[in-house]
């Protein structure tokens, strides 16, 4: 029977092939569907997000560890609590205006959507007046997060940052979080965004908690 250990670390590795009997024997053996989604599978993410931070793997050994956590999860839906998928709120992401990067966006709306939240991918290049239109028409919106990957755009993302505000998010209850390469903690405090993480892992984790 599989463990809750054995998922987490075929997530971290990669395993595309073997993790739908993994997450399948796990569930058998009678382990909380939750348990293996946060303490195996998101777990996972965030070691992988750490060693990607580390420079000890790269983006290919991200993504892959990102597919196997997404085949792990369709075997898991069924089974989370009322179908968890969605239940946390409406979850809007995009990478601002000038900037074309989406690989870091992608892993996160992924990781994201795995932890229970339903995803709206605004995709990239995004002015802040999409941001605050989504924020309007979307249905129980709880955080907007918005990344930057350049130097050169991380006034873009000040401005999306300050034109959520300025439209009233906070009053709203929405929170704003923050990300990409150049992005720090004390440029995010700088700008008002609620929070700041820097990899795919640590955003999923942090939303959750942003929530709860």
């Amino acid at each position: 029977m599989a463990s809750i250990q054995e998922v987490a670390t075929a997530v971290e590795n990669g395993k595309v092939k073997l993790i739908e009997g993994l997450v399948t024997e796990a569930l058998e053996a009678g382990i909380n569907p939750n348990e293996i989604l946060n303490e195996g599978m998101i777990a996972a993410m965030g070691v992988v997000g750490a060693k990607f931070q580390a420079n000890e793997i790269f983006v290919p050994e991200m993504l892959v560890a990102a597919k196997t956590l997404k085949k792990g999860v369709e075997v898991l839906k069924p089974h989370l609590a009322g179908d968890s998928v969605g239940a946390l709120g409406t979850y809007i992401i995009g990478t601002v205006k000038g900037d074309l990067h989406d690989i870091g966006k992608n892993l996160v709306a992924l990781m994201i959507e795995s932890a229970g939240f339903r995803v709206v991918d605004l995709g990239i290049d995004i002015p802040a007046e999409t941001f605050i239109e989504a924020v309007n028409n979307e249905p129980n919106v709880k955080i907007v997060a918005a990344s930057a990957l350049l130097t050169t755009t991380m006034d873009s993302l000040r401005t999306v940052v300050t034109s959520l505000i300025a439209a009233g998010v906070k009053e709203k209850g929405i929170k704003i979080m923050v990300g990409g390469a150049p992005i720090t903690q004390a440029f995010a405090d700088e700008i008002g965004a609620d929070a700041y993480t820097p990899d795919a892992g640590a955003a999923a984790v942090k939303a959750v908690e942003l929530v709860s």
